[in-house]
C-alpha cells in the first residue's frame, strides 16, 4: 500500500479520528509509486472507485475493520476526479464525490477579514451554505474553533460518526471547513468538537446557524437564504424618510407567543403566517407606525422570553421557518409597517449545546469569572475583547437587518454592557486598565456597533435600553457619544409610574416626578417606553397601578396615556396595555382579548387608537420631538390642583398645541391657562370623552382666548379641566411670533 500507515496510526484514524483529515484521506501522489485514495466509512462494507463518468476503476481494499479503506493506482501520476459508491449493504449503495477530494473554498482575503474582526458578512461564509462546487451540489461548513483538536460535522447524515465527516482546519486562523456532497437545505446537524485534551464535547448547534429544530431539540438546520424574493421594495426605499427623526414613531411592542393563541387547537401558539394576517390589521386599527418584537433569536427556554439565545442568526422555530418570518416581515412592510427586533449581545445562556466553552476552552466569553459571568442571570458575558466575538456579533446585528429587511435593533440591556461592576459588588469586580469601572471593549463595541448600522445608509435605527446617566447615548460617535438613533427615558417611565400610583390628594406633593422629565427631554433623543417590564415579576397591570376606584383607575389610565403621548419623545406600549389587560402578562398564556367587550376596555383601546391616529396627523406631536424648540412651558408648577400644562411645536412653528392634564378627581370650572396667540383653540382631544369611557365634560369642542396676560403669556383662555383627564386644544389661526 502506497503511504503506508503503521497499525497504531490506523487505530488512532478510526477511533478519535485526525485534526487535519485531509493529510491522510482523499486522494495522494505517492512520487515514483503512483496515486492512493484512502477513506475512513465506518457504515460502509465495501467501496468502489469510479471515475467521473461512473465507471468502477476498482474495489478498495479495507484495511483495517473498523472502517478504514484503500485503493492505489500505479499507474496513475497525478490527481484526477473520482467518485465513490459505497455500500452500506450487500444491495444498498449511494454515489457520491469524496468531500476530501475538494480544495478549500474560504478564500485566504475571508480569512484575513475574520481574524482582524472587519468581516461584515462573516455570515456568508461561517455556518452551512448550499452551494455547487466542481459541479458537485452540497453544503459547506464553516465554523470558529481555534482551541479545537478536531471538529466534525454531525448528523442523521452519517449517524452522528464524528469520524465521517472530519473538517479541514485552516490553520493559524482557528477556522475549520468542510464541503459535503449530496447533503442539502433542510438537512439536521452539529458539530463534534475534540478539545485539545482529546475530549470530546456535547455536540454543538452551529454558532451562524440559520434554523433550528424545534426545542427542546437542538440542532441546526441547512438553510438556503435565496429562496425567498421580497416584495417590500416600496417601504425599504422609503425607509430613511420614514424613520427619521422628524417623523411619528409609536411602537407596539409584543412578544410573538403570548399575543394571540389559537384556544381550538390545544392553546397553540400562532404561526409567523397566521401573524401576518391577523397582526397588519390591528396595527391597521391601533394606528401604530412599528412593532417591536420581543427577541425572535432561537431560545431553548420559554420563559427567557427569548433573551437567552442559543441562536443569534436564527429566528425560533416554535412560530415556523425562517421564510415564514420574512414572510411576516415582508407583509407588514407592504402594509406599511416598520419592525423592531429585540436584539442581545450582552449575555448568553450556559446549555451545553450552546457557545459556553464552545471549543473546550471560554472562547466567546472571558475567562475571568468577574468579568464572564452574569450571576444573577446566570449567564455568560460575551468577550468584546476578542474581535472574533465581537466580528460575530455585529454581523448578527448587519445580518437581520440585510437578510430579514428589520428595519431597527432595540438593543437589550446596554447599561449590563457599560460597567464591570453590574449587578455586583465593586469588591467582586474587576476594573478597566486606568482602573475604572467602565467597560472600555464593550463601550467601543457599541460604538462600532452603530457605526457599521450607519454606514450602511438605508435608514435604519437602533434604540438603546439603557438605565443609567450615561451620557450622549444617543448623540454621534465622533463627539463621544454611543451612536444610537434612540435611548429608552427609564427615567421618566419609573417618575410617571410612581407618580400615577399616589393617591391623588398626594400628588400635590409629588409634581416633581411628573414634570422633571421635561427638563432633561432633549439631551438624548428619547422612546418613552411602557414596555414589558413593567407588567411582570409582580408588578401587575398597568391598570392595577391606578388608584381609586374602578372609574378612577380608567381614568388615570386614560389621563396617563394622554401626558404620555404629548410628552416629547417617540412611544412604545407594550401589548395589552393598549385596552388595559387586567392581569399581569404572562409568556404562556394569551392576552385577555375578551375584556376589549367591556366598555371601560373598549375605551382604553379607542383612546390609545386615537392618540396613534392624532400623532400622525398632527406634526406639532412629532416632528420636534428632539428639539427642545418644539416645547414650551405654561405652568407646570399648580400643585394644588395637581395640574400639568404645555405647549407643543411643528417644525416650522406654523402649529401649536396646548396640552392640559388634570392628575385630580375634581371638576375645575374656570380655569385660567395662558395662550400665545389670539383666537380659536379647538379642543382636539378629551381623554374624558364619553367615546373613552368618560363623563363627556369638556369644552363644548373649542374656547377663544381673551386679551388677559397669564402665565407669561399674553392671552388666555378659560376651561372647563374634567377629572382626571388630559386635553389638547389647536390654535385655528396663523402661529406667529409673540
Amino acid at each position: 500500500m502506497f503511504g503506508k500507515l503503521s497499525q497504531q496510526q490506523m487505530n488512532e484514524i478510526v477511533r478519535k479520528g485526525v485534526g487535519n483529515p485531509f493529510d491522510l484521506l482523499g486522494m495522494h501522489i505517492c512520487p515514483k509509486q503512483g496515486v492512493f485514495v484512502r477513506v475512513l466509512a465506518p457504515h460502509a462494507c465495501q467501496i468502489e472507485v469510479l471515475d467521473a463518468q461512473q465507471r468502477k476503476l476498482g474495489l478498495m481494499t479495507r484495511i483495517h475493520k473498523d472502517g478504514l479503506f484503500q485503493i492505489d493506482f500505479p499507474k496513475r501520476t497525478t490527481c484526477f476526479t473520482y467518485l465513490l459508491k459505497i455500500y452500506t449493504s450487500q444491495t444498498e449503495f449511494y454515489i457520491t464525490r469524496d468531500p476530501y477530494s475538494f480544495l478549500p473554498f474560504l478564500s485566504d482575503f475571508n480569512l484575513h477579514l475574520m481574524d482582524e474582526g472587519s468581516h461584515k458578512e462573516l455570515y456568508k461564509k461561517l455556518g452551512a451554505h448550499p452551494m455547487t462546487i466542481d459541479g458537485v451540489a452540497g453544503v459547506g461548513f464553516a465554523v470558529w474553533a481555534p482551541n479545537a483538536q478536531r471538529v466534525s460535522v454531525v448528523g442523521p447524515f452519517n449517524d452522528w460518526d464524528g469520524r465521517r465527516h472530519m473538517m479541514r482546519n485552516r490553520a493559524g486562523h482557528g477556522v475549520w471547513e468542510l464541503f459535503i456532497p449530496l447533503m442539502q437545505a433542510g438537512d439536521l446537524y452539529k458539530y463534534e468538537i475534540m478539545d485539545s485534551q482529546s475530549v470530546i464535547l456535547p455536540l454543538k448547534t452551529d454558532p451562524v446557524g440559520f434554523d433550528t429544530e424545534l426545542r427542546p431539540k437542538s440542532a441546526s438546520v441547512v438553510f438556503d437564504h435565496k429562496r425567498y424574493t421580497w416584495h417590500d421594495q416600496e417601504w425599504t426605499k422609503q425607509r430613511t424618510e420614514k424613520q427619521a427623526l422628524s417623523q411619528p414613531l409609536t411602537i407596539y411592542e409584543m412578544h410573538l407567543g403570548s399575543w394571540r393563541r389559537n384556544s381550538l387547537e390545544g392553546n397553540r401558539f400562532l404561526t409567523y403566517r397566521e401573524l401576518a394576517k391577523e397582526l397588519p390589521d390591528y396595527l391597521d386599527y391601533m394606528g401604530f407606525t412599528h412593532v417591536e418584537f420581543l427577541p425572535v433569536t432561537e431560545h431553548p427556554f420559554d420563559g427567557s422570553w427569548g433573551y437567552q439565545s442559543t441562536g443569534m442568526f436564527a429566528p425560533t422555530s416554535r412560530y415556523g421557518t425562517p421564510n415564514d418570518f420574512k414572510y411576516l416581515i415582508d407583509t407588514l412592510h407592504q402594509r406599511g409597517y416598520g419592525v423592531i427586533m429585540d436584539w442581545v449581545p450582552s449575555h448568553f445562556p450556559k446549555d451545553d449545546f450552546g457557545l459556553s466553552y464552545f471549543d473546550g476552552t471560554a472562547l466567546y466569553e472571558p475567562a475571568d469569572t468577574r468579568k464572564g459571568e452574569h450571576k444573577e442571570w446566570g449567564t455568560k458575558i460575551y468577550n468584546y475583547e476578542r474581535r472574533e466575538v465581537s466580528n460575530f456579533l455585529l454581523a448578527s446585528a448587519l445580518f437581520w437587518l440585510k437578510e430579514y429587511h428589520i428595519d431597527g435593533l432595540r438593543v437589550d440591556a446596554v447599561a449590563s454592557m457599560l460597567y464591570l461592576d453590574y449587578g455586583r459588588r465593586r469588591s467582586e469586580a474587576t476594573t478597566n486598565i486606568y482602573g475604572g469601572y467602565e467597560n472600555i471593549e464593550a463601550i467601543n463595541f457599541l460604538r462600532r456597533l452603530n457605526e457599521w448600522v450607519y454606514a450602511q445608509n438605508e435608514g435604519y435605527i437602533t434604540i438603546a435600553e439603557e438605565s443609567t446617566i450615561w451620557p450622549l447615548v444617543s448623540r454621534p460617535t465622533y463627539v463621544g457619544g454611543l451612536g444610537f438613533t434612540y435611548k429608552w427615558n427609564m427615567g421618566w417611565m419609573n417618575d410617571s409610574l410612581q407618580y400615577m400610583r399616589r393617591k391623588p390628594v398626594h400628588r400635590k406633593y409629588h409634581q416633581l416626578e411628573m414634570t422633571f422629565s421635561l427638563s432633561y427631554a432633549f439631551t438624548e433623543n428619547f422612546v418613552l417606553p411602557l414596555s414589558h417590564d413593567e407588567i411582570v415579576h409582580g408588578k401587575g397591570p398597568l391598570l392595577d397601578k391606578m388608584p381609586g376606584d374602578k372609574w378612577q383607575k380608567f381614568a388615570n389610565l386614560r389621563a396617563y396615556f394622554g401626558f404620555m403621548y404629548t410628552h416629547p419623545g417617540k412611544k412604545l406600549l407594550f401589548m395589552g396595555d393598549e385596552f388595559a389587560q387586567d392581569k399581569e402578562w404572562k409568556y404562556d398564556d394569551s392576552l385577555a382579548w375578551h375584556l376589549v367587550e367591556a366598555k371601560e376596555h373598549k375605551g382604553i383601546q379607542r383612546l390609545v387608537s386615537d392618540l396613534n391616529h392624532l400623532i400622525q396627523k398632527e406634526p406639532a406631536l412629532y416632528e420636534n420631538d428632539c428639539d427642545p424648540a418644539g416645547f414650551d412651558w405654561i405652568d407646570g408648577s399648580d400643585i394644588q390642583h395637581s395640574v400639568i400644562a404645555f405647549m407643543r411645536f411643528d417644525a416650522k412653528k406654523k402649529e401649536t398645541l396646548i396640552v392640559c392634564c388634570n392628575f385630580t378627581p375634581a371638576t375645575l370650572h374656570n380655569y385660567r391657562l395662558g395662550a400665545p396667540y389670539a383666537g380659536t383653540y379647538k379642543e382636539i382631544f378629551n381623554s374624558n370623552s364619553q367615546y373613552y369611557g368618560g363623563t363627556n365634560t369638556g369644552n363644548k369642542g373649542a374656547v377663544t382666548s381673551e386679551n388677559i396676560p397669564y402665565h407669561g403669556k399674553p392671552y388666555s383662555v378659560n376651561l372647563l379641566l374634567p377629572p382626571l383627564s388630559t386635553i389638547i386644544l389647536k390654535y385655528q389661526g396663523k402661529a406667529h411670533a409673540v
